[in-house]
């Protein structure tokens, strides 16, 4: 059984492995044994390992199975105590996963951990999808130290200490994979999108804890599958934001909680039309909430496992307000700024 295995979901990415996966081979070699698990690709990424990469271990997927239920396939290939669920477009660093795997020896309580996650495209500065951690709100509005809905920080050392999280981010997230399988892996049904959150909350209703690591730190593209604006970005956000929501939440929250949404996303939803003239984005708000409703019943057993099996009633990481009054209101649009 592998210490530490580094397992890179691939669809259509040749271009990107080409580049990346090199840094990965090269400076994750003797710590780390690295797995390439590919959707089915089409793009040739497959044949290009195999002459480019012969020291990658590939693991074939019969059809594109998504984000969640391809690292659920190929990590059941895998025998590892620690699972690294890497993006392909991700450029680490000289002896990244050190202080990860050291950390995570050293704390037998925590689930998961995740390095700095910084810009490739502007090494100073954070990369959206992750930062130097995640938060959530009470309302299920995912953020970071280093990133409030579209403000991205500089790094400047600031976020520079070892801070338990809410989340880590699933483009480098190095996980026990005793805690990944107890937790039930991802969901598959969420096929991609929220679904790194939802483990994470799972795994804290545990009790089991997730930091940041920022002694490492790797440098991510971000926006490799669908680029922001993308209407099935936003559908699949949206759909598994509230699904998450619906399963994770203590039950004196819930009510409440889905009401408030429920008024904010058609709110989020008007916006899009009549400012933003983005039909596109409205309509997928909209197919999102009925594709929540339609679905909402397939998720009843998950939400009461979830609850009756929960060790914890607080998580101090998902903060009591509401983000987008802090941050359109109070103006407040740092991670520093807010309460």
């Amino acid at each position: 059984m592998d210490k530490v295995a580094i397992v890179i979901l691939n669809w259509n990415g040749a271009k990107m492995l080409r580049q990346y996966l090199p840094t990965v081979m090269h400076y994750s070699k003797g710590e780390a044994t690295v797995y390439v698990a590919d959707n089915a690709s089409t793009d040739g990424s497959m044949d290009m390992l195999r002459v480019e990469f012969p020291d990658c271990r590939l693991i074939p997927l019969d059809k594109n199975w998504g984000f969640a239920e391809g690292y659920n396939k190929a990590l059941q290939q895998v025998e590892a105590e620690y699972f690294v669920l890497l993006n392909s477009d991700v450029e680490v660093t000289h002896h990244w996963l050190t202080p990860l795997v050291e950390f995570m020896d050293n704390h037998p309580e925590v689930a998961a951990c995740q390095p700095k996650i910084l810009a490739e495209h502007d090494k100073d500065s954070f990369e959206y999808a992750g930062a130097c951690g995640g938060l959530i709100d009470r309302y299920g509005y995912p953020f970071c130290r280093g990133r409030v809905f579209d403000t991205v920080e500089k790094d400047n050392g600031q976020y520079d200490y070892r801070q338990e999280i809410f989340w880590a981010t699933g483009a480098a997230l190095l996980v026990r994979s005793q805690d990944y399988w107890d937790a039930g892996g991802l969901d598959k049904r969420f096929f991609a999108h929220n679904e790194e959150i939802d483990l994470c909350w799972r795994l804290r209703l545990k009790g089991r804890k997730i930091y940041c690591i920022p002694e490492s730190y790797v440098y991510h593209v971000g926006g490799g599958t669908l680029p922001k604006s993308n209407p099935m970005k936003t559908f699949l956000n949206f759909r598994n934001n509230l699904t998450m929501l619906y399963k994770c939440l203590p039950e004196e929250d819930l009510r409440r909680v889905m009401a408030v949404r429920r008024v904010l996303d058609y709110v989020a939803a008007l916006e899009m039309l009549l400012l933003k003239h983005d039909v596109g984005g409205f309509k997928a708000v909209m197919k999102a909430r009925k594709a929540f409703r339609a679905w909402k019943k397939d998720f009843r057993a998950d939400r009461l496992q979830i609850q009756r099996n929960r060790k914890v009633d607080h998580i101090p990481e998902r903060r009591p307000y509401l983000l987008l009054w802090q941050y359109y209101v109070k103006g407040r649009k740092t991670f520093a700024d807010l309460p």
